[in-house]
Order: C-alpha cells, then sequence, then structure tokens
C-alpha cells in the first residue's frame, strides 16, 4: 500500500507538470488567436466597407473539402492526449466578380484562424482530461494517505499485540509444562 502511496504520489507530480506544458502550449495559441481575431477584424470591417455586407456574403468562401482534421492519439499515464491540426488545402472557390485584397485578406485571415483553433480545442481537451485524471488520483492518494495507511498501520499493530499476548502465554504454559514435568 506504502509503494502504491508513493506511485500515486508521483503519478500527480507528473500530471501537474504535464499540465503545465499543456497549459502554457494552451495559452501561446490563446495570444496568438487573440492577435489574429484582432487582425480579422479589422479585415472584416475593411472588406465590408469595400463591399458592403451583402457583396461580401456573396464573396465565394473557401472550400475545405480537401482540408480535415487529423488527430494523432499520445497517451500519457493512461490518459489519451490528442494534437490535433488541419491538413490539406484549403481551395479556393471559384473566382469572385468583384475581387479584392481586403476581401481576400479577411478570407485568408479567418482560415488562418480555424487552424489554430484546431490546436486550441485539442490543447483545451487534454486540459481536461489532465485535470479529471489528477483530481481523481490526488484523490486515491490521499484516501490511501489519510483512511487506509493509518487504518492498515492499526491493524498490525493490534496483530503485533496478538501475537506478543500469545507468545507470553504460550511462555507460561512452556514454563508451567516444564514445571509439572519436573516434579
Amino acid at each position: 500500500m506504502r509503494e502504491g502511496y508513493a506511485f500515486l504520489d508521483e503519478k500527480c507530480l507528473l500530471l501537474a507538470g504535464a499540465m503545465l506544458r499543456e497549459l502554457r502550449s494552451y495559452e501561446g495559441l490563446r495570444r496568438e488567436l487573440r492577435a489574429l481575431q484582432r487582425d480579422a477584424r479589422l479585415a472584416l470591417r475593411s472588406a465590408v466597407a469595400r463591399h458592403g455586407l451583402q457583396g461580401l456574403q456573396c464573396y465565394p468562401p473557401l472550400s475545405l473539402e480537401q482540408a480535415r482534421v487529423e488527430i494523432r492519439p499520445r497517451p500519457l499515464l493512461g490518459v489519451a492526449l490528442q494534437d490535433a491540426a488541419l491538413v490539406g488545402s484549403a481551395s479556393f472557390a471559384p473566382p469572385p466578380v468583384y475581387p479584392s485584397r481586403e476581401a481576400d485578406a479577411c478570407r485568408a485571415l479567418h482560415a488562418e484562424m480555424m487552424e489554430k483553433l484546431v490546436a486550441f480545442a485539442a490543447h483545451s481537451g487534454n486540459l481536461e482530461r489532465l485535470y479529471r485524471e489528477y483530481r481523481r488520483t490526488a484523490r486515491r492518494a490521499r484516501a490511501l494517505q489519510d483512511v487506509l495507511l493509518p487504518e492498515v498501520g492499526r491493524t498490525i499493530g493490534d496483530f503485533e499485540a496478538r501475537l506478543d499476548e500469545l507468545e507470553r502465554d504460550e511462555a507460561l504454559w512452556a514454563r508451567r509444562a516444564l514445571r509439572n514435568t519436573a516434579r
């Protein structure tokens, strides 16, 4: 049980380290996404100013038929972590009737945001799974440390006391038997 507790305690430390690494990646992606979101918002504003809302709605979007989300599993201590990426090419639909740099920039920035969001979602899921496993492991370690190990210690103490008592009784019986045989 002590070895089990030591293992669970070590697992908690490894999970916490993995959570910190995952959190650093998550925060980095979040900063990149905020910058992309700001740029995409400005590009959208410029595109709407150039084409109007209805004109921009008619602008051909990117075609994602060739693109797909690729998920690569990477297990860590029984936790199924994942890395995800948007792979393949996002091709352009038919050419626009009234092309503009503003609308193309808006479309390109939103496509780049979509790629980052796929990785961001994977990191978010990893953090949730790591946190859930950490809480479960910490709860088990506390149960061993606070409940089971003291209970086993008390039980062992009771057994040792009983064995000592039995040894004393046996020694008394042996002395009595020797006295009886000596008479």
